[in-house]
């Protein structure tokens, strides 16, 4: 039976040794209990780091901590301190994490951190490897593990892979500054489906997509190689019911209150009221930021003082790295500041707590707070805003939300606000504070029933039917990949058969695209294979190149040359015109091409002797689309008069005759001698003249995956010469 491997960079358990003693217990973080019903109650296995480093671990004792959680349904993946040092601590969490979060001025690039986070990368790829078999699915979870679906599907090409970033994904603005930026991006093209909390995280991404890879993005689907990547996104909930569940026994008198909860209560009357704040201790989360905004609430609005108090929990969170450390201190420091500034003998404003508190304190902390404010500089999603309105039990409270917080996009009922801004921040807290009950309830009722109807569990079931739908898609392609069976086939006959055709496009077919287009030069390889092929078969290169670059290329070379899609055929050491083609439309076309090169840096045109070119793949994606639409109305009623055709490349337009195309080529060579095999390889829609021409029996072969009516397809120009040197 197929399985799912869950992969994340920690296992959802908790592993400690104490003396001899081994203990296992189960983690009860968000992703744990979201990913339950696709691990613990399904086939699958849950792969991670066990939290101890391997080197500290005898033989016998390694052994054991595998077998214990290999009962736990896990597999764990062995770490060193060293890997977690330079990996996690560094590369993690100084980089990629202040990076994403936009705060550059914490972001370090240390290349022993870079090589460290692609040899553990490495090293879940080899475990997931291990365990994976064909038909299997893996989702892959989070930053720390950018690189691993690329490292898997180069592996097991078959495999479906998801992965979903838990974080927000900066703009391309920031995300560019990023040295690795490539390697990162292509890492994470290894999945077959990408999912992010928010449409802007999906929108970054994309952006990232198309203007640093120059890949083709259409909608929210990405064409690479021989694959579509499916991007979309999926806001992660909580289990609703267990702290909705929780607050009603808190509040039902069935259990013993506790300490903490009774001395909220001692607070809190009609006339004073509790705010809540909630955070990982965190530069990200904006604390010093909120007590700053408190301050300049109480002198605002100094009515409030002795009437509300502001419950700030801090969670300790990497209280070994300096910049923690720093933050710590300066929220120490504000918080006496503003105590000592407004305190008096019976009120302080700011209770502040660092440390973390068990669950049950949780919920007290919840159920006693009149507002909850949650203001992160930057956030994913947080989880905290939605745990505060699942507790609301009585349907009263008000929430106030930053908007840079992933959550805020599904949580319009909340009083959103730029943490930023002190006056809004003060406005609307006097606005929560005020709010009437009445409007409470209704603002409450709604954002409930959103949350829970969209748990963590129909998140992940959200999450996994998406995945699914991206393998029944691959499975339902049209056109078949050329391997295996179809493969052999295709080498068995040509090595059978005498009278032989071999049709090759150049760009994209024989060799990748080059922003000049005269770099894309034939290689030694090349030239060795084809004069290999050239021996056992008739070798024709076809291509839209003008006739003086494919002379000075391949002109001392018996091969056949088609140039100009179709206007001039070389064979015998002779040029013959095919076609008598007027020129004199491209005075009358050339200057508005100009226009467009002076208002689209990047691009340029290219002259040929039948055609003009517009190159645009060193363009701007996002301007080179709109221009290209701008060029599209602009050129389209001029050749329509003229008998000209506009041709949409790659990353190219040409306006050439309408009466040249290389499907009138084909015909002709077919016709003149009597093939008993024909194989045709092409990339471009100009190729697809071709393709209507050949016989139904001849193998047609479309590199890439753009729709076609060729019968197979290939990935890139490294199989076209893969499968090409199978054939010499």
């Amino acid at each position: 039976m197929n399985k799912t491997i869950i992969v994340s960079n920690r296992l959802p358990l908790q592993v400690s040794i104490q003396g001899n003693s081994l203990s296992i217990s189960p983690s009860v973080g968000g992703l744990a209990t979201g990913m339950k019903s696709v691990h613990a109650e399904g086939n699958g296995i849950w792969v991670g780091w066990s939290g101890l480093p391997e080197n500290e671990l005898s033989t016998t004792l390694s052994k054991e901590v595998q077998n214990k959680i290999q009962k736990e349904k896990c597999v764990s993946v062995p770490l060193t301190n060293d890997d977690i040092e330079d990996y996690y601590e560094g590369f993690s969490n100084n980089a990629l994490w202040p990076l994403f979060h936009y705060f550059m001025e914490y972001t370090n690039f240390e290349q022993q951190e870079w090589e460290a986070y692609k040899r553990v990368n490495e090293k879940f790829a080899k475990v997931v490897i291990d365990n994976l078999e064909d038909g299997d699915t893996v989702w892959v979870h989070d930053y720390q593990l950018l690189l691993l679906p690329q490292l898997i599907k180069d592996k097991k090409p078959n495999i479906t892979i998801g992965f979903f970033l838990h974080i927000p994904f900066p703009s391309y603005e920031i995300f560019r500054t990023f040295p690795w930026r490539e390697e990162i991006l292509t890492g994470m093209l290894g999945a077959d489906l990408l999912g992010f909390h928010t449409y802007d995280y999906e929108r970054h991404f994309l952006s990232s997509i198309k203007r640093i890879l120059r890949l083709d993005v259409n909608f929210n689907k990405i064409n690479y190689h021989d694959r579509i990547i499916k991007v979309d996104s999926f806001p992660m909930g909580i289990d609703y019911n267990k702290f909705h569940n929780a607050a009603l026994k808190h509040r039902s008198g069935t259990i013993e209150k506790s300490e903490l909860r009774k001395r909220l209560e001692e607070h809190v009357t009609e006339d004073k009221k509790l705010i809540l704040s909630i955070d990982r201790m965190d530069y990200t989360k904006g604390i010093p930021n909120r007590i700053k905004a408190f301050e300049y609430f109480l002198d605002t609005y100094p009515q409030y003082k002795e009437k509300v108090r502001l419950v700030m929990l801090a969670v300790p969170s990497r209280s070994n790295v300096p910049q923690y450390q720093k933050l710590k201190r300066e929220t120490d420091e504000l918080v006496g500041r503003i105590n000592g500034k407004f305190a008096t003998v019976s009120w302080t404003p700011i209770w502040y707590f660092y440390r973390s508190m068990p669950f049950d304190e949780l919920i007290d902390l919840y159920i006693s707070s009149d507002v909850a404010l949650i203001t992160p500089i930057r956030d994913g999603m947080n989880l905290v805003a939605k745990e505060y309105i699942a507790t609301r039990t009585e349907s009263n409270g008000v929430l106030i939300l930053s908007e840079m917080a992933g959550a805020s996009k599904e949580m319009n009922e909340a009083l959103l606000i730029n943490p930023n801004n002190f006056k809004d921040f003060a406005a609307n807290l006097d606005r929560a504070l005020t709010m009437p009950l009445k409007e409470q309830e209704s603002r409450i009722k709604f954002l409930q029933k959103r949350l829970k109807r969209y748990d963590v569990e129909k998140w992940a079931e959200e999450f996994f039917k998406s995945l699914q739908e991206t393998k029944q898609e691959k499975n339902t392609t049209v056109t078949k990949q050329l391997s295996g069976n179809d493969e052999n086939e295709l080498v068995e006959k040509f090595k059978n058969k005498k009278k032989k055709l071999l049709l090759l496009d150049y760009d994209g077919t024989l060799v990748g695209f080059k922003d000049n287009p005269q770099d894309a030069k034939p290689d030694e390889e090349l030239y060795q294979l084809l004069d290999h092929l050239q021996q056992k078969t008739n070798l024709v290169l076809i291509s839209g190149r003008d006739r003086d670059t494919f002379q000075r290329w391949f002109g001392h070379k018996p091969y056949t040359l088609v140039t100009d899609h179709g206007v001039w055929l070389y064979q015998n050491e002779k040029w013959v015109a095919l076609e008598r083609l007027k020129t004199d439309w491209m005075e009358s076309i050339r200057p508005i091409l100009e226009t467009f090169v002076d208002s689209t840096p990047g691009t340029f045109i290219e002259t040929k002797n039948y055609s003009l070119a517009w190159h645009y793949r060193k363009a701007d994606p996002e301007l080179a689309k709109t221009r290209t639409m701008e060029l599209n109305t602009v050129l389209t009623s001029m050749v329509a008069n003229n008998g000209l055709s506009i041709l949409e490349g790659n990353k190219v337009i040409e306006i050439k005759s309408s009466n040249v195309n290389k499907g009138r080529v084909v015909n002709r060579l077919i016709v003149e001698n009597d093939y008993e095999f024909i194989t045709i390889i092409g990339d471009d829609w100009t190729d697809e003249y071709m393709f209507e021409e050949a016989p139904k029996w001849a193998y047609t072969i479309k590199v890439g995956l753009a729709k076609t009516k060729a019968k197979y397809r290939i990935k890139d120009p490294n199989q076209v010469r893969q499968l090409l040197q199978k054939l010499k």
